[in-house]
């Protein structure tokens, strides 16, 4: 009973440690919208966009979005779209990495600033990896109990010290990216707390 509430336990905390955080949506200029006289460029700075996010348009009847090659965007040229919307509200999906390019197709008002270049980057929902405990923590975990020369239990496989959750300076296990979201590291933080949960009642019903 008690290696089966351990294992259940276990599986909670590595599927809490691994989940990723959810993917965002941009609404392009915030409150203002997608209109002339904003600095597109600048409403970029701090943002980082990632497959999976979206980006959504709001804007009135006279304007429109197009998606244009890179030269295109910086010449301000409408004629060879990749994609058009007039439809007052678009949504567009982030599905791969790289550079994507967006004016507005009413004569004038890209050079007005409707102009937008966003770089999407690899990983969903605007985080890195999370850190997961160690293997050799997972399998020390799993063993079951051995009784020793006096018959009493060992309780080694009860008990983990703190260096078992704490992988080897340098390594790549023990990096984070610079862009960890907070509900990555929420994720972690509860993995711990429910990884030291389980190591308590295993050692009370063992």
């Amino acid at each position: 009973m008690a290696g089966t509430l351990r294992a259940l336990l276990l599986t909670t905390v590595l599927l809490v440690a691994v989940a990723p955080a959810s993917a965002k949506d941009y609404t392009v200029g915030d409150s203002t919208g997608w209109t002339t006289g904003v600095d597109y460029t600048a409403w970029t700075k701090g943002k980082t966009f990632h497959v999976g996010d979206t980006l959504s348009f709001q804007y009135n009847a006279i304007h429109s979005v197009m998606e244009v090659s890179a030269a295109d965007h910086g010449a301000c040229s409408a004629s060879n779209p990749l994609r058009s919307h007039k439809d007052q509200s678009t949504t567009i999906a982030l599905t791969n990495p790289g550079t994507r390019y967006f004016i507005c197709g009413t004569t004038g008002h890209c050079a007005a600033g409707m102009k937008l270049a966003v770089t999407v980057v690899s990983g969903g929902g605007s985080s890195s990896a999370p850190a997961t405990t160690s293997t050799s923590t997972v399998r020390s975990m799993a063993k079951p109990t051995k009784p020793t020369g006096n018959g009493d239990p060992s309780s080694e496989s009860d008990t983990a010290s703190a260096a078992d959750f704490t992988a080897a300076p340098g390594s790549s296990s023990s990096k984070l990216s610079s862009n960890t979201s907070g509900a990555a590291c929420n994720g972690v933080r509860l993995a711990i707390v429910l990884l030291l949960v389980a190591m308590g009642l295993g050692g009370l019903m063992s």
